[in-house]
């Protein structure tokens, strides 16, 4: 996989978040992809992640994660970004965010992130 085709991979990935399309943003990651996400904990296969997904919707009132870099070096990759969101109780959300990727075929193989939790402590105490 070219660099190009893995950037391309990354900016669908911020750009089907960011229009809440969880479905085509699900639909990067590999059947029997592993993310390890720092709230969600450890989450292994693509059906698995589909479901937790369908509650994203719900979860805020809106959603944006943009990213500001994007490194690429073969089928790793790696995206700093900064996260904006409104919680469905009206809970602002502002967060720093790294995420790892490795991309093999065209997909997500693996993902994992990492952010500062504060700012979504209000989402679990509401």
């Amino acid at each position: 996989m070219s660099a190009v085709d893995a950037r391309q991979i990354l900016e669908k990935y911020y750009a089907y978040a960011n229009a809440g399309d969880w479905d085509r943003w699900c639909d990067l990651f590999a059947d029997d992809q592993v993310m390890d996400e720092q709230l969600a904990g450890h989450i292994e296969g693509l059906e698995v992640l589909r479901s937790m997904m369908k509650g994203m919707g719900t979860m805020y009132r809106t959603f944006r994660n943009e990213p500001l870099h994007l490194l690429v070096d073969g089928e790793k990759a790696a995206a700093v970004s900064h996260l904006s969101a409104v919680s469905a109780s009206g809970e602002p959300v502002e967060a720093e965010v790294m995420n790892f990727f490795r991309i093999v075929d065209g997909k997500i193989a693996y993902m994992a992130n990492y952010h500062d939790t504060a700012p979504f402590q209000v989402l679990s105490q509401g």
